[in-house]
């Protein structure tokens, strides 16, 4: 069952989580500004870009909290570039969530910007991987149920035709291991295991 959770997990892409438009403001944005883009967009950071408009780097409300409130600086005469987290850690958007959450636990960071072809298209977060975790999970409960019940299915079926293990006829032949069986072939089985 774990096998089937990582396997389905290593193949959900980034670009299937990520949030895409990314808010962004210039580097010589105000610090009051960022705040109140984020209040906007109920949003936890913003992307900040250089004039041509590449990404460098990036602003939580951590950052804002410890770098500005905290240390009683007026937000208004902050600049952005002042307390960015620079560089801006990317990932590419077809990589995996997993590439992304082992790429935030190495590098103790809860956010990546997403890029595509050399542009910036997104930003996932480790939010957005434990969001679809619980999805994940599902989907592995409901293909077991599945798969359990077409078992149960398989193994109720019978069939008619001659026994591979004694040779005699049976209305009631049924697979077992690989081998049609007998009633009294299936019953000899289970007492020899």
């Amino acid at each position: 069952m774990v096998v089937d959770v990582m396997e389905i997990r290593s193949r959900m892409l980034v670009k299937d989580v990520m949030s895409s438009p990314v808010v962004t403001a210039t580097d010589d944005t105000p610090i009051n500004e960022v705040a109140k883009l984020m209040e906007r967009h109920g949003i936890g950071c913003i992307i900040i870009s250089d004039k041509t408009g590449r990404p460098i780097g990036i602003i939580t409300e951590r950052d804002i909290v410890e770098r500005v409130v905290a240390k009683d600086m007026q937000p208004g005469k902050i600049r952005a570039k002042e307390i960015m987290s620079t560089p801006l850690i990317t990932i590419d958007s077809e990589k995996t969530i997993s590439d992304a959450a082992r790429e935030m636990s190495r590098l103790n960071i809860r956010r990546l910007g997403v890029m595509y072809k050399g542009r910036l298209v997104g930003i996932i977060s480790s939010k957005d991987i434990l969001a679809v975790t619980p999805e994940l999970i599902e989907i592995i409960q409901e293909k077991a149920r599945i798969e359990n019940q077409t078992l149960e299915e398989m193994e109720s079926v019978s069939s008619a035709g001659y026994c591979d293990n004694c040779g005699e006829w049976s209305d009631d032949l049924r697979e077992v291991e690989g081998s049609f069986l007998c009633e009294e072939c299936r019953e000899l089985r289970k007492t020899e295991l």
